[in-house]
């Protein structure tokens, strides 16, 4: 009887898109949005930024329906869902601008200038910051409630911080080297708890209570 009632439960409230799969496609065209940099195909460049855009916000929109579902009530869910959504939208936004800025034959050395500036506002220090508040509302709430292992939950907040404090590229570059740690290794973070956060609260205690 209790196996029938979590099956209704179950088809009643469906978890949505595999959030792990959602970040390891982000993952996947962000790393060929450097590929393509590299090879100086600005134009497919731009246009993996903008599609690595597109799972990221779904995957916090997933993972915002996740968190709620385990019983939080505290502002991470919220928050993790404005920086992801951020995120997102400020990727796009940066892939587009790159993508506009290779179809024009030739630009004013000023004008070009400033296009790459504001790509790297958007899709740099922007991006990764809202991805550093995607991470943090998960982690925290995780650390409280030891949804996922002790050690995952603390590496998140740790990138977290990573995240916020890179802004300061915009004022020294000596703070660049911490755009891709956050983005990339945040990336590979949130594949991981896709994958390892528990879908609902009856698997909490079986799973990590013991073990964190």
């Amino acid at each position: 009887m209790n196996d029938i009632q979590a099956s209704v439960r179950s088809r009643r409230r469906p978890d949505g898109p595999p959030a792990g799969v959602l970040a390891l496609i982000t993952l996947a065209a962000t790393i060929a949005s450097v590929i393509a940099h590299a090879n100086d195909s600005d134009r497919w460049q731009g246009v993996f930024v903008f599609a690595a855009s597109v799972p990221l916000g779904i995957y916090a929109a997933t993972m915002y329906a996740r968190l709620l579902r385990l019983g939080i009530r505290v502002p991470g869910p919220n928050i993790s869902f404005f920086g992801g959504m951020t995120a997102s939208i400020l990727g796009a936004a940066s892939g587009l601008v790159s993508w506009a800025q290779s179809r024009a034959d030739a630009l004013p050395v000023v004008v070009d200038h400033l296009m790459t500036d504001i790509g790297f506002a958007l899709g740099g220090v922007g991006m990764v910051g809202g991805l550093g508040l995607l991470i943090a509302g998960i982690a925290v709430p995780s650390i409280i409630l030891r949804l996922v292992p002790r050690w995952l939950a603390w590496s998140g907040l740790v990138l977290a911080v990573i995240g916020e404090v890179s802004f300061l590229a915009l004022v020294w570059s000596g703070f660049d080297a911490l755009l891709p740690i956050a983005r990339f290794v945040g990336l590979i973070w949130l594949a991981i708890v896709g994958f390892r956060l528990p879908r609902s609260r009856h698997d909490v205690p079986a799973r990590w209570s013991r073990r964190a």
